[in-house]
């Protein structure tokens, strides 16, 4: 049984879980995903691991609220539990021997970010975080970031938290400061990584980012997930979650992402209808 120990809504539109899942727990990493059934009729859905307490047998899972299969599962309470919650997959991000590493995360992505710049403070790196939102609305993992992070840099489009700008702006600013890094992680939207990784190439600053493509089974068989990175076709589910950032074909990865947009909305105003029949 996969109980929900715990819900809390982060922001309108974002909620963390805490699952109770001992067999995942023992082997999760950061940069590892599952994926998740809400109930037995429902379609299986990747979402990167957030946290996870070894001693507790607990694996957090923070998703947004965009489509039927977030809204289902945003519906479900404390105490109730999960039909699947297959993991870990994929391949942890890689943080050993790295002394000195800037983690940019944008929007929900930093929820992802977070247990990789945690993973790099525990193990003595120098983790310099930047992570931007839209607003001050849609903040999340504020302190946690805090308290992980040798020094954080806040951005927002609107500059009601933190600076006014792009986490572009803010990572270059630090580069040009003098801030060697031996590695630049970036996750959240593809067009934030892809221009991460044009100020990067331009210093020649190894950049990891995290690619989060449409996936059906997460093993390598159905091939939804297939990225280009250096010219070669490579899944996301097996291969990845992380890839070289200067290597990855952004442009066909947005193209791609963009194809079900009309299916996903209709999928969330079927899920709405079905909601609402059943709190009536």
């Amino acid at each position: 049984m996969f109980t929900i120990v715990r819900k809390e809504r982060l922001n309108p539109t974002v909620t963390k879980m805490v699952i109770r899942a001992p067999f995942v727990a023992r082997k999760a990493e950061p940069g590892q995903f599952i994926i998740f059934r809400a109930h037995e009729d429902s379609e299986r859905v990747p979402l990167t691991i957030a946290d996870y307490d070894r001693e507790a047998g607990t694996v957090t899972i923070i998703y947004q609220i965009v489509g039927g299969s977030t809204m289902e599962l945003d519906a479900m309470r404390e105490g109730e539990d999960l039909c699947d919650f297959v993991g870990p997959l994929g391949v942890a991000t890689h943080t050993e021997g790295l002394r000195k590493v800037a983690v940019v995360g944008g929007g929900v992505g930093c929820a992802i970010a977070y247990p990789v710049t945690k993973k790099l403070h525990e193990q003595g790196a120098e983790v310099h975080a930047v992570v931007g939102f839209r607003n001050q609305d849609l903040v999340i993992l504020e302190k946690e970031f805090e308290a992980a992070s040798s020094r954080v840099v806040k951005m927002s489009d609107d500059g009601s938290w933190g600076e006014k700008g792009l986490v572009t702006a803010a990572l270059e600013k630090l580069i040009q400061e003098g801030n060697a890094y031996d590695e630049v992680i970036a996750i959240g939207p593809l067009v934030m990584m892809k221009f991460v990784c044009a100020v990067t190439k331009k210093y020649g600053i190894k950049t990891v980012v995290s690619m989060n493509p449409i996936m059906i089974d997460g093993t390598g068989m159905c091939g939804g997930c297939r990225l280009t990175v250096g010219g070669e076709t490579k899944f996301a589910c097996v291969d990845g979650p992380d890839f070289d950032g200067h290597l990855v074909d952004f442009d066909e990865a947005m193209k791609r992402g963009s194809m079900y947009r009309d299916f996903e909305q209709h999928a969330r105003e079927a899920s709405c209808n079905l909601l609402r029949k059943e709190a009536d």
